[in-house]
């Protein structure tokens, strides 16, 4: 495991989308136009992302004794990323990630996660040595707290670059979750997590995404990036902050825009880009996701240079 440039702590499951013209109600049915059966879950997404990136990456999360765990790491495998690290957990089914997309957009999530493929903080302090080797831990907060906090103390000990996707469920709810943000590189927050780390409502346009951003970082982390849902993304860092607008392309599904913006944070900060020319980077790699059905990221330098060249300038 020595010589990695990131692993991702964080989600592995068997992921479905259908895509419907639209989800029918009670008792109805509708015809699937599209299915795609994919490695998903947030972990696995990023960990994708960051190797179509070049970025030689881990993963470390959680798989059952199954065949869907044996297909699930033999695809993260031929996508190039290291699987060492991930558990197998017997007697437990691997998880499962169903993603129904209707003709507007809009998706609806239908998720089967037993408690036992979440990372416990025994799990992450056995894989110990592995974050302190990595150059970057990206840590998901969708894990619990114990794990997540574990994953960034060994990080942030062992001189790393620490970044944390997300929101922890109870962020105000216990000094766990402010140390978690005192020792971080990185805060990336959706609109709605944003609202939750700052308890109150999400961001409605660039100056109030600006705000959250200023706020967060006074928490701690050197680079802080804010969502403001349908209009673009607020950066912000030392001496200097960011509003890059989203790129003006057809949605066809949302669900993978901020696992593939993760994956281009962090391979920008591996290769010490100006955080400007980062923040674009991150919102045409989120870009060239949402083109497609299901959250698995395909981050081509032709599909990133084509979702710049869409970015309006502000």
């Amino acid at each position: 495991m020595t010589g990695l440039d990131a692993i991702v702590v964080g989600q592995v499951a068997r992921d479905i989308v259908l895509l419907v013209d639209e989800v029918p109600g009670p008792s109805g049915t509708a015809p699937v136009r599209c299915r795609r059966e994919l490695l998903g879950g947030k972990g696995a997404n990023q960990a994708v992302g960051l190797a179509q990136l070049g970025v030689r990456v881990g993963l470390l999360g959680v798989v059952g004794e199954d065949e869907v765990g044996d297909r699930l790491l033999g695809r993260a495998r031929s996508d190039g990323i290291d699987v060492a690290p991930v558990l197998r957990r017997p007697d437990t089914p691997s998880a499962l990630i169903v993603d129904v997309v209707d003709a507007r957009a809009h998706w609806r999530y239908l998720e089967d996660i037993p408690g036992a493929t979440l990372l416990s903080e025994a799990d992450v302090t056995g894989a110990a040595e592995v974050l302190r080797a990595a150059r970057a831990v990206v840590v998901q907060l969708q894990q619990p707290l114990p794990a997540a906090l574990a994953a960034t103390r060994h990080a942030r000990d062992a001189g790393r670059l620490v970044v944390l996707d997300g929101a922890p469920d109870d962020p105000d709810g216990s000094d766990g979750s402010a140390e978690l943000l005192s020792r971080a590189d990185v805060l990336r927050a959706d609109a709605r997590e944003a609202g939750l780390l700052l308890g109150g409502d999400p961001p409605k346009d660039a100056e109030a995404g600006l705000r959250a951003g200023r706020e967060l970082a006074a928490r701690g982390p050197a680079l802080v990036a804010v969502e403001v849902a349908g209009e673009g993304n607020a950066f912000v860092w030392p001496g200097g902050e960011l509003f890059v607008p989203v790129s003006e392309t057809p949605t066809v599904d949302s669900t993978g825009a901020g696992d593939a913006f993760v994956a281009a944070v962090t391979a920008g900060l591996l290769r010490d880009d100006p955080y400007p020319r980062l923040a674009r980077y991150a919102v045409a790699a989120a870009g060239a996701t949402v083109g497609h059905p299901g959250g698995r990221p395909a981050l081509t330098p032709e599909a990133i240079e084509a979702q710049l060249a869409r970015i309006p300038d502000r």
